[in-house]
């Protein structure tokens, strides 16, 4: 998932919501700080976000590959934590969700056969 130093708030959640579906899926998520011009000069910006994605998605995953600067992207590897998700499963399986039960629903009573003879035949 690549991100950039001024990335906005709401790009930052929707691209972090991806990495933790990822990661809950099982994969290795390899994040990108990617610098142009005078950024390259400034990689606290690039740690800063890094640091706010890992801790984001702590519940489910561990940094394999700590950040590190290269030319002008900084990287990081996140990889799915086992024992996180499997304390997430056993607190889910405790509790599971309530699926609402379905009910019959009712017809309404047809009319006897003499008074839908009588409707139809003019008077």
């Amino acid at each position: 998932m690549k991100y950039r130093p001024k990335i906005g708030q709401g790009d930052f959640d929707t691209k972090t919501r991806k990495i933790s579906e990822f990661l809950g899926e099982g994969h290795k998520v390899k994040v990108t700080i990617m610098f142009r011009g005078r950024e390259v000069y400034h990689p606290e910006l690039g740690m800063k976000i890094l640091e706010q994605v890992a801790e984001q998605v702590a519940h489910v995953a561990k940094i394999e590959a700590s950040p590190k600067l290269d030319g002008r992207n900084m990287t990081m590897v996140l990889a799915p934590d086992r024992k996180a998700q499997a304390g997430k499963k056993e607190s889910h399986r405790e509790h599971p969700p309530a699926q609402p039960q379905e009910q019959p629903q009712e017809q309404p009573p047809a009319p006897p056969a003499d008074e839908t003879a009588a409707q139809e035949t003019p008077a």
